[in-house]
This record gives C-alpha cells, structure tokens and sequence, in this order.
C-alpha cells in the first residue's frame, strides 16, 4: 500500500524529469504499480482508511510522484455527489484536443507532492481530449470538460516534469482570462 511517505515531495529531480513512455505488454513491476496508485486514490477517498493511514486525499496520482519516471498516471474523479465520474489508469497519455476557452478550479489546485498551498488560479484548457493506452496497451480516446479535463491535464503535467504552481501568474495569481470557466 501506498502511504504518504511514499509519495516524492517537491525538490526531488524525478518530478521535474520527462517520463519515459510505458511499454506494453506491461510487466509485473508495472502492473503493481498501476494497481498500487489506484489503491492510493481509493484509500485517500475513504474517510476513515484516510484517517487511519493518514493519507491526503487525492483524485490522481501519476508515477513520478512515487519515484517511477514512466508515463502513468491513475485518475479517480467523483462528482459533488461522490459518484466515480471517471476511474481509469491512463499510459502514455497525449492530449489531441484542446478548446480556446480556459478553466481553473476556484479554489485553485493542489498537489500530494506538493506540502505547501499556494494560491492563485491554475489555468488549463475546459475541454480536451486525451489519447493514451489502457492497462491492456489498448488505445483509448477520452473526450474530458471541467474538472474531469483539469484532473487528467494536472496529472499528465506531472509525466512532462511540470508541476500545478508553474502555470499560476506570479504577479497576478487571481488574474485569469475574463472568459474563462470556474470550476466550483
């Protein structure tokens, strides 16, 4: 199981590095990974395992964040609700698409590799659409809006060695294009 204490902090080089493609079919050192990463997203999501394995909540978790510089990355989004919206493994994710229109998160974003908050909105594209491998080596498109698509691009940044704060004006942190979708 994955604890925080697995989880590679800000200032390591392995979240700054370009991640190297995954190869299919997977090993078994892969698989484990990719099951172990989910189990992370679960677990955090869950009160009371969270609690009790003092785990931060997280709604994706990509491989550089646990020392692996391999494009993988494991999204668990719920909606307001908490109903799994989308719960995938995504490899060597590309994204094809993107829309014009910005979005951030209101309350802006947060990262487990990431101790500190820092304020300021995050902008990213509202709508994208992702191209990557399932953990068959299947190719799979994903068509993605709001935070679902601000989720899957947060992570896929981590597995080109970019992390949330990069994209936040450092004169300006609340300054974003006046069209621009706030994801509550």
């Amino acid at each position: 199981m994955i604890l925080m204490k697995d989880i590679v902090r800000d200032g390591d080089p392995v979240l700054r590095a370009v991640a190297k493609p995954v190869s299919f079919p997977l090993s078994a050192e892969d698989k484990k990974l990719a099951d172990d990463m989910m189990e992370y997203l679960v677990n955090s999501q869950d009160p009371d395992i969270a609690k009790k394995h003092q785990l931060r909540a997280g709604v994706g978790l990509a491989a550089p964040q646990v020392g692996r510089s391999i494009q993988m990355a494991a999204v668990l989004v719920p909606d307001n609700d908490g109903k799994i919206i989308l719960k995938e493994v995504l490899s060597n994710p590309v994204i094809t698409r993107e829309s014009v229109r910005p979005a951030a998160l209101a309350e802006g974003e947060g990262c487990l590799s990431v101790d500190e908050d820092v304020p300021g909105y995050v902008p990213r594209h509202d709508r994208v659409t992702i191209r990557y491998q399932d953990l068959t080596g299947a190719k799979k498109t994903l068509r993605l809006k709001d935070y679902p698509a601000i989720v899957c691009q947060h992570e896929i940044d981590h597995l080109r060695g970019h992390l949330f704060y990069d994209h936040i004006d450092k004169k300006h942190p609340f300054n974003i294009a006046s069209d621009a979708v706030i994801v509550q």
